[in-house]
């Protein structure tokens, strides 16, 4: 596939790194273009298998891009800032110009209180539907939203998937499209539902995190169900 990835933390270059692993290519446009042709310099080494390719060759499945330009004509989109700079990303992506209609639009915001886990947006609003109604004829799905970045680049355990992928959206192919890039990665897809019950994944995530800054493993706190 053809992945747009808006953002160049380290998210970014995890999914980036990992999508390239399984021949995908990967189009980086940041609000610093300098960041933006530093990453795609360094996943540009990576080749199909994640083997180190000659160095110094730029875009060998990643290339350097303004968002606009990753935005454009792509399978999937990731949205791979952090939630106070959704705006202002998605405007330099031409959203609101229909840049980003009938694309798959991953989000993997958290718009939580740091070290608390509180959510941050309005009281029954999710960061998805936020999402949704700045990008117009975006087919967002929620995903990789509960996970650190690290998780998609640390070795795989035997085969089995690194986690579990819960995801909500309302477009089924779209649904389908980023099933198969968790899948690349070494997650297990699973959906939820639609974009009704994406607050019930983004509440999750501030449970998760108010349990960690507590002290708390938060996987102590889930029954194991049989």
């Amino acid at each position: 596939m053809r992945i747009g990835i808006l953002g160049t933390g380290t998210l970014a270059a995890a999914l980036g790194e990992g999508w390239i692993r399984a021949g995908h290519e990967v189009w980086i446009g940041g609000r610093s273009q300098v960041k933006a042709d530093e990453l795609a310099e360094r996943l540009g080494r990576l080749g199909p298998l994640g083997r180190p390719e000659r160095p110094g060759r730029l875009g060998q499945g990643a290339f350097a891009v303004t968002p606009r330009e990753a935005a454009t004509g792509r399978d999937a989109v990731l949205l791979a800032v952090s939630w106070d700079g959704v705006g202002d990303m998605l405007a330099l992506a031409g959203a609101a110009d229909g840049v980003l209609v009938g694309t798959p639009l991953i989000d993997p915001t958290n718009a939580v209180a740091h070290g608390v886990g509180d959510l941050l947006t309005e009281r029954g609003e999710s960061m998805a539907m936020r999402i949704a109604g700045l990008a117009p004829g975006a087919h967002v799905v929620k995903a990789f939203h509960l996970f650190p970045a690290g998780l998609w680049t640390s070795p795989a355990d035997d085969g089995r998937p690194r986690a579990t992928v819960a995801m909500c959206g309302d477009d089924p192919a779209a649904l389908r499209i980023v099933g198969e890039l968790v899948s690349d990665v070494g997650g297990a897809p699973a959906t939820l539902g639609s974009l009704d019950r994406v607050r019930q994944l983004e509440e999750v995530a501030g449970f998760v995190i108010g349990l960690a800054f507590a002290g708390v493993d938060p996987n102590s706190a889930v029954p194991k169900v049989s």
